[in-house]
């Protein structure tokens, strides 16, 4: 790290203690800096660092709810508004037992530089709450859904702060919430938030942007080699939404993912995932992917088993934050990985990271790769305020365009800046310096 930000890191350390995720992914950023305050001084008079990593707003509350049988359980909500300054705020909510304020404002400072890197209006934020959905009836979902929104209710609005979905929190919880919003505010407000059902303001893609936009991600990597996804073997982390529409544009564009896995285990199907299968496990039954086999008899299941140490071309870790470590990252690397994009946030250790890159392994970062998700949100946004509803294609050939402007322009910060083909770093300087132009046109606030 540069020797200027090593003060700045320490003192945020100090003032952050106990949040080991938001610690590291300040430290990610941080590190990529040192080039950008040596070519613009401002930015360490302004103290822009310091403030681009205190969140403008914090908020914590309590969510008191009943389940089926009458027993009250107390959840705790979160929502942070991280930076503003190029829109309003715009992020997920997660709902999943390991959430609390640390994870939160990990994933809230990460999305400051992705939303950054769409080039759409929008700033960074980030909420949720350590309320489990899994094995809750729609009932229980619906009541706390509507405990939580109406607090949150009070610090959202779609000139305010826009949250969508993310773990744990898709069509059916997005609508309990909207529900209650509309009802609290007494306004038909549908930007307010995004990933609704097609029925009431949805956008066609919105399913499908994170796993599709990193498909579209990784064509443009290859591109960059003069190679093409046609023929690559591909392994691909996790099984849900964003898994599953990563697999299915993979496949589209010629490459063969051979593995995906969830919280329990992993299936290796050597003749490539049969996405109608997965779906149905996934999305109907809601079961785990060892009943894929039940289907597919040639295909392995492994309870536990690392889908990192299979031989591919291309790995797109799509689970959770820190999931592919620097041992993981040794495996794909003897097995002749060539690219490792991320579909989920921060799913590479800081090890990881530095072994592939070290490798010369194209490693691209999920605050660009996975950019998708949220660009397309803010299409639905922009159809929401303008009462109209766009095609899947349109709306796809918006989102493959948007993907390959992120990529290029990770490519030509990173050449301005020394780095040449360094995504990780290209993709920090660049959201960097859109977010660091905004606030100091904004002045000091």
């Amino acid at each position: 790290m540069d020797e200027k930000l090593s003060s700045v890191f320490w003192n945020i350390q100090q003032r952050n203690v106990g949040e080991p995720e938001f610690i590291q992914s300040v430290k990610e950023v941080l590190e990529s800096m040192g080039p950008v305050l040596a070519k613009y001084p401002k930015f360490t008079e302004q103290k822009v660092i310091e403030r681009i990593c205190e969140p403008e707003r914090q908020i914590i509350f309590r969510v008191p709810w009943q389940d089926d049988r009458g027993e009250v359980h107390i959840n705790r909500g979160f929502r942070v508004q991280f930076n503003s300054s190029l829109g309003p705020y715009k992020g997920g909510l997660r709902f999943h037992p390991s959430v609390n304020l640390s994870i939160i404002k990990f994933l809230g400072f990460e999305q400051i530089f992705k939303n950054a890197l769409t080039g759409m209006p929008i700033g960074g934020g980030k909420g949720g709450s350590d309320f489990d959905p899994k094995g809750r009836s729609d009932d229980e979902v619906m009541r706390f859904c509507q405990s939580f929104m109406t607090e949150l209710s009070r610090h959202i609005g779609e000139y305010t702060d826009v949250p969508a979905g993310d773990i744990g929190v898709g069509k059916r919880e997005i609508g309990y919430l909207f529900g209650q919003y509309k009802r609290i505010s007494n306004r038909y407000e549908s930007s307010v938030l995004t990933g609704k059902g097609l029925s009431f303001g949805g956008a066609l893609v919105r399913t499908e942007a994170t796993g599709y936009g990193l498909g579209y991600f990784v064509q443009e990597m290859l591109a960059a080699k003069n190679e093409s996804l046609e023929g690559k073997t591909c392994v691909v982390s996790g099984a849900g939404n964003v898994a599953i529409y990563a697999i299915e544009k993979v496949t589209q564009l010629g490459g063969r993912v051979i593995a995906c896995s969830d919280s329990k285990g992993m299936i290796h199907d050597d003749e490539g995932i049969d996405l109608e299968t997965l779906k149905r496990i996934k999305e109907v039954d809601r079961a785990s992917v060892e009943k894929y086999c039940e289907t597919r008899k040639q295909a392995k299941y492994r309870r536990g088993g690392n889908l990192w140490e299979l031989p591919c071309d291309v790995a797109l870790p799509c689970a959770t934050q820190n999931e592919l470590t620097g041992r993981d990252a040794d495996a794909l690397i003897r097995n002749g990985c060539k690219i490792v994009a991320e579909g989920a946030n921060m799913p590479t250790t800081p090890e990881g990271t530095a072994k592939l890159i070290a490798a010369g392994v194209a490693y691209a970062p999920g605050k660009a790769a996975n950019a998708g998700g949220v660009a397309t949100s803010a299409l639905e946004m922009q159809q929401n305020a303008s009462r109209d509803a766009w095609s899947f294609e349109f709306t796809e050939r918006r989102l493959a365009t948007i993907m390959k402007d992120i990529h290029d322009r990770c490519l030509e910060t990173a050449d301005e800046f020394g780095v040449p083909g360094n995504y990780a770093q290209g993709a920090n300087i660049e959201g960097f310096m859109n977010v660091a132009d905004a606030m100091q046109s904004l002045g000091l606030i």
